[in-house]
């Protein structure tokens, strides 16, 4: 059994490698990459990111540097202070790869924690209204919102899953402080349309892409400006190949410029860091596309799968057999599903392999590379030949 599962994630440790180089090797020459979302620290949730780790992370992609801030941190009381501190000195420690942002507490004198972190160095301020628990519409953002505008600094919000639409609330905080910059996290999924129809192609707005979906970023490529896209990842969360693999595949669906492509993947999130964001042009529109069926079946399956892995379960369904014996089609783009159908094997046997484990641990690990070889598996079914 041992033996078996070192194998399987040897042979997974290949793909995801082979299709990081590949990846890296679509990034325009002379590209300085700048995520501008990751965490530093310990999380409530388990995940943990150390800042040598998260840097070597970085380094791997040759980024420039990153927007950093504290995870849901277990000591997260009072007022992220003890967090806040820990992000300063692990920015102070990066050799300016890290760019620190404040994490506050609406319930813990949020104005107060913003200034004086923000006094130490903070680039910037990071709210998150689902694990904070409070509602975009909470008036105690105004002050916080005054900052930005007084620091000149952005403000990065969560965006993504487990929220209520949120577009209008923070479309009347953006019209009442006109000078203060906002990040929304997550590409906005949680109210994609209505948060790009307010803000598509207004200043001092941008949308990051940390995101699972395709379809979604190709949703928010359309809707907003492409100079107000930032590449991010997410991590610990988000991993690679399948981040950056995401943005560049959506960018060349697009049909995006090098230049484009260039300020997406971080000249638009240094300029944000230098005090100097772009002013956008104009939203494309978003496309209308046609794709082989076989490929949306089996991009239909793997959407099956994932809710399974988020909840460690296993694949008693048998979605991913599904999406195996449909690589098997005599359609016309056989290289591709053989690229497929080598994913998801791999990614099926270390899942079977996950749920007969008795070590906790083991098991998070290696459902954490079954998800990072089925995102890659994904982003490969939905992606326009190149």
């Amino acid at each position: 059994m041992v033996a078996v599962v070192a194998n399987l994630l040897d042979h997974a440790e290949q793909l995801l490698a082979q299709a990081y180089a590949e990846t890296l090797a679509r990034v325009p020459a002379n590209t300085p990459i700048f995520d501008a979302h990751v965490h530093v620290g310990t999380d409530i949730d388990g995940f943990v990111s150390r800042r040598d780790e998260l840097v070597a992370f970085l380094d791997e992609s040759n980024s420039a540097g990153a927007f950093v801030f504290c995870l849901d941190e277990p000591d997260r009381t009072p007022a992220f202070t003890a967090a806040n501190n820990r992000t300063i000195a692990d920015a102070a420690a990066s050799n300016g790869k890290l760019l620190p942002f404040v994490r506050l507490d609406l319930e813990d004198r949020p104005t107060e924690e913003a200034r004086r972190v923000l006094d130490l160095g903070a680039r910037g301020i990071k709210l998150h209204p689902r694990s904070q628990r409070f509602s975009v519409g909470d008036d105690r953002l105004d002050p916080i919102f005054a900052l930005s505008a007084e620091y000149g600094v952005p403000i990065l919000i969560h965006g993504g899953r487990g929220l209520p639409p949120i577009a209008d609330d923070l479309e009347r905080l953006v019209s009442r402080h006109e000078d203060a910059q906002l990040i929304i996290a997550h590409a906005g999924v949680a109210d994609l349309e209505r948060l790009t129809g307010h803000f598509g192609g207004r200043p001092g707005v941008f949308f990051d892409t940390s995101a699972w979906s395709f379809y979604d970023l190709i949703d928010l490529y359309g809707r907003v400006a492409p100079e107000q896209i930032l590449y991010a990842s997410d991590y610990p969360y988000g991993q690679q190949p399948g981040s950056l693999r995401l943005v560049l595949s959506v960018a060349e669906t697009m049909g995006f410029s090098e230049d484009q492509l260039r300020a997406i993947l971080g000249g638009t999130a240094q300029a944000i860091a230098d005090g100097s964001p772009p002013a956008p042009t104009t939203p494309p529109g978003v496309p209308s596309l046609e794709h082989p069926v076989t490929l949306l079946r089996i991009h239909h399956y793997l959407a099956m799968a994932i809710p399974l892995l988020w909840s460690r379960m296993p694949d008693t369904i048998g979605v991913l057999g599904l999406a195996l014996n449909t690589t098997r089609s005599n359609g016309t783009d056989v290289a591709r599903l053989d690229e497929l159908s080598e994913y998801l094997g791999c990614a099926r046997d270390l899942w079977a392999r996950a749920a007969e484990t008795e070590d906790e641990q083991e098991a998070f690990t290696l459902v954490r590379i079954v998800m990072r070889l089925l995102h890659v598996a994904d982003i490969a079914a939905l992606s326009t030949p190149r």
